[in-house]
């Protein structure tokens, strides 16, 4: 069975940590403990750590201690094989290796950096410890300023070189690839690569190549005047201040930076106002040059601006700062979010993942860890891409979630609102890029507004509504973008970042109505547990159901369970558990399981049962021995909203559980309402529920 794979390249700046950051996403997806290890770092200096190593460790909360991922620097490797004890380094890179592999369903070795003495001597090094560890390798090799022909052969060469060594290429990742020689690349590789091995081609992408100014700030030993909340900006370009105003203008592009002597007064201002103005492009910041701090009135002047970029001050000329700049290799840390965002969006767009999970995956793992669960529901969205249209396009966090989505290419997205406004706010949040293809709709200028409203009037006539209040209702964002998706134009709706759950939820009830046989909207949320995940109902809907829609919510949450990949064991909580208590509130939920049991005897519930002894093991053999469902719930459906949405929030707060949703069930086709103190990771998620519901209306 098939438990580690081996990432390697040929040379420096490879880019492999697109590959290793993208896998072990993947791999998390698959199976409970994944595990990193990189056997030979480059880090010399005891007191400062791996940064890739600690951005895997962090971004994926890898439960591993530092020292482990490593068995040596490449100083204290060198010195092995100088002293002839060789052997011995090899030796203990399995010893730990092995450690690793008995302790994890998976491990993902990755090779050096090659910035060491030759790149012959280090491909042997790295060839060795593959073979050794018996782990099958993926080969990237970089495209950075090659022709075709020079990418085929360092590919087929060192195809060749592993083979030789009796080593399995399981696939060979050609990075970095210029997109007018994609074409010519794929094509030849695809004729000369051996049969079996994987194929995957990343085009070059300037926005994982380019340093942050954090990044510049380092490099250059600067001190940060202003704007250290932004030290995360993004430098694409560099131009050298030294000209006059009007043509130094001529030379912004985007996330630009500015290197100009610290006395240029007249190029920090106008830098300055042009980030402010629509008219240019957002400058990513400033570095001063040559020790001049600028004249007391332009600090002055620069505190009281609204928005002030990171201006850095330097020691070095602006010819010997430009070169280094210029020469500064960015990595993937742990604190740039964005860009890891983006290396696994990349890696999930350019490699064909069913073929690499066939070649890498012969796990079959018991339950499901949340990370699993969130990897299932990206996959499950991207199967039938729909359309959700997002109501409170004017949100920050909806437009940072519109941004992930539309980058991992899951949905289709509309943005409810003003054009200009959004716009605006896109700039500023610099994801232009991520929504350049994003839908905006201003209900009231759309072209559909009209029949809209005459729709809406038609059905809602003979509940008093004249075409006057249609009229006006249009205008309401929650309104219109229900009626989007009634009349087929959307296929599901996600609102609630900013209006209420009635707000989001009232023209929903009106049109789009429950499906046929149920008569209760309800809502669950997925629990996203450290070990499991299991499904809360009703926590944002039904203040105090009774008997017969408690069990009906319990029958729409089974069934939304199912559909989500979760075995639904039902809990009915109540105070008690068993025949132990009396009371109104009691029989009313013993009532309802009752009602479960006759009309779905297929499924598995036990009401009513204590949380303790509904999750519990331990407890539920206790207090009912022989239960299918004590200790084993699943689905745990609460007497009232009281209870439910307290203790939802309670072992969300206390856990640091992740719950997603309110997903609503029951409705015809799917409207979701957030909360109003949301994430943007809770309007990913529930973006991408939304279009798992979609995809299941006729």
């Amino acid at each position: 069975m098939l438990k580690t794979v081996f990432i390697t390249s040929t040379e420096a700046h490879s880019g492999k940590s697109i590959i290793s950051i993208g896998l072990v996403n993947m791999l998390l997806g698959k199976a409970q403990k994944i595990g990193y290890y990189k056997p030979i770092i480059d880090q010399n200096q005891p007191q400062h750590r791996d940064d890739h190593i600690d951005t895997i460790l962090t971004h994926f909360d890898l439960p591993m201690a530092y020292e482990d991922t490593y068995a040596f620097t490449w100083q204290e490797a060198m010195t092995k094989i100088d002293t002839e004890s060789q052997g011995e380094m090899i030796d203990t890179i399995i010893r730990k290796f092995k450690r690793l592999d008995e302790q994890y369903d998976f491990t993902v070795v990755e090779g050096t950096d090659y910035q060491g003495e030759g790149a012959v001597f280090e491909f042997d090094i790295n060839a060795q410890i593959a073979k050794n560890l018996g782990s099958p390798v993926i080969i990237v090799i970089s495209g950075e300023e090659k022709t075709d022909e020079q990418v085929i052969n360092a590919a087929l060469s060192a195809i060749h070189n592993f083979a030789a060594r009796e080593i399995q290429v399981l696939a060979v990742v050609a990075n970095k690839i210029s997109n007018e020689n994609i074409k010519a690349v794929k094509n030849l590789l695809t004729k000369q690569l051996p049969p079996g091995i994987l194929l995957a081609i990343i085009e070059e992408d300037k926005r994982l190549k380019s340093p942050t100014m954090k990044e510049i700030n380092e490099q250059l030993h600067g001190k940060v005047l202003f704007g250290e909340e932004n030290l995360a900006n993004q430098v694409d370009n560099f131009v050298t201040g030294a000209m006059q105003v009007p043509n130094f203008l001529n030379y912004l592009k985007e996330n630009v930076l500015i290197i100009t002597p610290g006395d240029r007064g007249d190029i920090i201002i106008s830098a300055l106002q042009a980030n402010l103005s629509a008219s240019y492009p957002k400058i990513a910041g400033i570095v001063l040059t040559a020790g001049y701090i600028p004249e007391k009135p332009i600090m002055k002047l620069i505190r009281g601006l609204p928005t002030a970029v990171p201006i850095l001050a330097v020691q070095t000329g602006t010819f010997e700062t430009s070169n280094v700049v210029g020469a500064i290799r960015s990595r993937i840390s742990a604190d740039n979010t964005r860009k890891i965002r983006l290396a696994i969006d990349t890696f999930d767009r350019s490699i064909n993942l069913p073929e690499l999970e066939k070649s890498l995956i012969s796990l079959k793992p018991s339950g499901i860890t949340p990370r699993m669960f969130q990897y299932q529901l990206t996959q499950w969205a991207k199967r039938i891409k729909k359309h959700i249209v997002l109501a409170e396009g004017n949100d920050e966090r909806i437009l940072k979630a519109a941004a992930r989505l539309l980058s991992q290419d899951i949905v289709e997205i509309t943005l409810l609102g003003d054009a200009a406004e959004i716009n605006k706010l896109i700039g500023q949040l610099d994801i232009r890029h991520e929504l350049a293809k994003v839908r905006i709709v201003n209900p009231a200028k759309d072209e559909r507004y009209v029949d809209y409203v005459n729709t809406l009037f038609e059905l809602r006539k003979n509940k008093n509504v004249t075409m006057e209040m249609a009229r006006d209702l249009m205008t309401d964002v929650s309104y219109f973008g229900t009626m989007m998706v009634y009349k087929g134009h959307a296929d599901g709706m996600v609102s609630g970042a900013v209006n209420t759950t009635l707000h989001t939820i009232r023209p929903a009830l009106q049109f789009i109505k429950t499906k046929p046989g149920v008569s209760l909207v309800s809502s669950i949320f997925f629990m996203c547990l450290p070990d499991r995940v299991c499904v809360f109902g009703d926590c944002a809907v039904n203040p105090n159901p009774t008997a017969e829609q408690l069990a009906e919510i319990a029958i729409s949450s089974a069934e939304s369970s199912e559909r989500f990949g979760i075995e639904p064991r039902i809990a009915m909580l109540s105070y008690s558990s068993g025949n132990s208590g009396e009371g109104e509130d009691v029989e009313k939920v013993r009532r309802a399981t009752e009602i479960v049991r006759s009309s779905h005897p297929e499924l598995k519930i036990e009401g009513p049962i204590q949380y303790d002894a509904a999750v519990d093991p331990v407890v539920g053999k206790n207090k009912l021995p022989g239960s299918e469902v004590a200790g084993r719930a699943s689905v745990l459906i609460f007497p009232d909203l009281n209870t439910g949405n307290n203790i939802y929030k309670a072992v969300q707060r206390e856990t640091g559980a992740l719950a997603i949703g309110p997903m609503l069930q029951g409705l015809r086709k799917p409207i979701n309402d957030l909360s109003r103190g949301c994430t943007v990771d809770d309007v990913f998620n529930t973006v991408i529920v939304t279009a798992i519901q979609c995809q299941d209306i006729k």
